[in-house]
Formats: structure tokens, sequence, C-alpha cells
């Protein structure tokens, strides 16, 4: 199995913090956050990974070489950011050979089941099926409407007047079908350019367990202290 790992954005609303080191290597509760995804990726049975990079692309390529979390890691620097389905477009040979794979957003902190994110989409026939969780805060969000089989009849990023709660979490298995929706102007992104367009093509499941995006400072802070491990616990 295997997933990319989105972690090319500069950080700028965790600056200072992100000035000297790659967001993706900001440490919670001591670990490198690209750490925690690879012991995430490993527990899942993925294998091998994709990581894109810019800003301090040398310190996320050091730290790969010394990581052995028993999954193989490729790197790619994108000397000008893609976007994040551009990063996916320009990279679709690292899933050629592949059905389905994981979409990881690096600044994502969870401790969520990927095997049940699975399972739910091996049980649809659709291109895409995305992790949500209820957000307070849906005008800073991807937001999705669902019917009643758990597939996505709308989906607008950071919608003025949103009509639901249920957010995307930065976390998606997708298949082959997806490369077709994803426009060639780069950047391209897949909140604003792709997932629009797979709507009524995939579906959603409400994920359980702990989801943080730690790229503010007050969430960084706050997964500091509340940030319970990888061990999961009943929902």
């Amino acid at each position: 199995m295997k997933a990319f790992i989105l972690a090319a954005g500069h950080g700028t609303r965790l600056s200072p913090l992100t000035e000297h080191t790659p967001k993706c290597l900001l440490p919670v509760q001591g670990v490198p956050l690209l750490e925690i995804w690879l012991e995430q990726c490993n527990a899942a049975g993925i294998d091998e990974v994709l990581v894109n990079a810019h800003a301090h692309a040398d310190q996320v390529s050091a730290f790969v070489a010394r990581q052995s979390r028993g999954v193989r890691v490729h790197i790619t620097q994108e000397r000008e950011l893609l976007g994040s389905a551009g990063t996916l477009a320009e990279n679709g040979a690292f899933v050629t050979d592949d059905k389905e794979f994981f979409v990881l957003y690096g600044d994502v902190l969870t401790n969520v089941d990927l095997h049940n994110l699975l399972r739910f989409h091996r049980e649809r026939d659709v291109a895409a099926t995305l992790g949500v969780y209820e957000t307070a805060e849906p005008n800073r969000c991807g937001i999705v409407e669902l019917d009643q089989r758990g597939t996505v009849r709308s989906f607008v990023e950071k919608p003025q007047e949103p009509k639901s709660h249920l957010a995307f979490a930065g976390i998606m298995v997708a298949g082959q079908e997806i490369f077709q929706f994803i426009p060639k102007k780069r950047p391209a992104d897949i909140g604003f350019d792709l997932l629009p367009k797979l709507v009524r093509k995939m579906a959603a499941m409400k994920l359980c367990g702990y989801l943080r995006d730690i790229g503010t400072m007050e969430n960084y802070r706050a997964a500091q202290t509340d940030w319970p491990g990888l061990k999961r616990v009943a929902c």
C-alpha cells in the first residue's frame, strides 16, 4: 500500500517556528510530526510513501535518511509549489500500478484508524473516500454534504454560507480515476480544484479518534498538552 504525505507548505502561520524548521518536522511532545505519520503508515500497512518538500527540503531529506520506521520514503522537492492536487498529478507514476492509495495532509495530527477508512472505501464503488469530522468553524474548512448512503452530494472549500458542519480531515483514500479530474494549471489545489469535481463520485466516512490541524500556533500549542499519542481509545 502506498501514500502521499503532502508536506510542502511554507507554514507561515507558525512563524517564527518555521523560519528554520519545516512544518512537518516540528515536534509534538518531542516527536517530529512526520515521524508520527510514518508510524501511522507502518501500523496501517502502508509500506511506501512519497513526501513532497519545499521549504527546508534538505532537512526533510536528512530526517528521512535517518528514519527506520519500516516504511520506504521517497522525497520529491518542489522548487515551485505545485499545490496539493498538482503534487498528485506530477507524481502520478508513483502509484501507476496501484488500484488505491492514501492521500494524507502532513500538517494533520491524528491517531485515527486508517484501516477503517480503507475498509469503508473498498465497500463502495467510488473514485475516492474522504475522512470527515464535525467542525465548529465550517467557514475555514472544506465542507461536505452527504446523502443517506454516505455519498458526497456537495463539496465547498471555505464556504461563506456553510450547509453542513462536516469537514474534510485531510485524509483520503483515492483511486486512479481522480487523475482525470485534476486541472492542468499549477498550482492546483485538492480542496478548490479537485474535490468539487468528484461530487457524486466519492464517499465520506466520519472519523473516530484524535484529529487536529496543527497549522496554526493556537492548535500547535494545544497539541503539546492534549495529544494522547497513537494509542486509540473507543469513541
